[in-house]
């Protein structure tokens, strides 16, 4: 995989811990004693995620994620500080300057797993920037490994939305973006850890404020990709409703993009037509019953009606609202 892991502290045993700690994983890691010996190797390696300490002579770490964001805007910066500076690593968040941060003393565990994230983030950026139909697709079934519930997902939300978008009359560019999305809908699921993922059973309130972080996500990964409007909207707003009532924006109506609103009730039928680790899969009939059920809260009417009746091409006289909603 393209890029390494730097990390930068002028303590030698914690280069010594982090090399120890990560000497298993899938990544090329390099350490640095201190930021002028960081920015060295910048001039030398591609340089996926940068982990620095802040309390550093010379240059604090804070000051060198700072040049490290002009030198190369893609690197993931995370400070690693103690409690005491934990104001300075908050305010750096907020602003944009770093990534994540790690208090000091560390906890293994979450260490190794913020920098896979980060480190993950930055190869689905630079895959994204090589706009080809096999790279996109490539993605978003490797995303798909992280889930074996949800295999060949996208690829069949792809076909459906496909279907609607047809039916409706879309030109050519806007279909094209419209399988582009789709097909990288979930992209931002590549942050969420598979045990959340494959949780068998209800996730709890934690858990669930974690998974519907990753529409969000996948926007911000896609706009670093410089990926077209459409796309982008697909991947963020693929979990809004109709009534206002989904996330991460609550947007509501016509204010949801036409693009996301397809996607939507593609992406639903699909989920409930497949088996998932919480439950088995709902028949045909039972799927669409409970879609109905969700027309004008969940669902744009006019988007359900075209997948039902046109592209599905059900008997309205056979099927009626189911009173259970999922």
């Amino acid at each position: 995989m393209e890029g390494k892991v730097l990390f930068v502290d002028d303590e030698e045993n914690v280069l010594n811990s982090v090399d120890r700690l990560f000497f298993n994983e899938d990544m090329k890691i390099l350490t640095a004693a201190s930021a002028e010996e960081a920015l060295n190797i910048f001039n030398k390696e591609e340089i996926a995620v940068i982990v620095s300490d802040q309390c550093m002579p010379g240059m604090q770490g804070i000051d060198l994620l700072a040049k490290i964001k002009e030198l190369s805007p893609d690197t993931l910066k995370i400070l690693m500080t103690a409690h005491a500076n934990l104001g300075v690593a908050v305010d750096a968040i907020n602003q944009g300057e770093v990534f994540r941060f790690i208090i000091k003393p560390w906890d293994n565990v979450n260490l190794v797993s913020t920098v896979k994230e980060a480190f993950n983030r930055y190869q689905v950026v630079q895959s994204l920037r090589n706009i080809d139909e096999s790279t996109f697709l490539s993605l978003a079934q490797t995303i798909e490994l992280k889930d074996p519930y949800t295999s060949g997902h996208c690829e069949r939300v792809t076909n459906y939305a496909l279907m609607i978008a047809s039916e409706l009359g879309f030109p050519e560019d806007d279909l094209k973006s419209i399988k582009f999305g789709a097909w990288l809908h979930d992209c931002g699921k590549i942050g969420i850890p598979e045990n959340i993922l494959n949780k068998k059973g209800p996730l709890s309130e934690r858990e669930y404020d974690i998974v519907k972080k990753h529409p969000a996500w996948g926007a911000e990964v896609a706009n670093q990709a410089n990926l077209s409007q459409k796309i982008v909207n697909i991947i963020h707003y693929h979990h809004e409703r109709y009534d206002g009532s989904g996330y991460p924006s609550g947007i509501q109506g016509d204010s949801m993009p036409v693009e996301s609103r397809i996607v939507t009730v593609a992406d639903v039928y699909d989920a409930l037509t497949s088996n998932r680790s919480y439950r088995e899969k709902y028949s045909n009939d039972k799927a669409i019953k409970i879609m109905l059920a969700m027309s004008g809260n969940v669902f744009d009417p006019a988007m359900l009606d075209v997948f039902l009746y046109k592209c599905l091409k059900i008997d309205s006289e056979s099927l009626t609202p189911a009173a259970t909603k999922t």
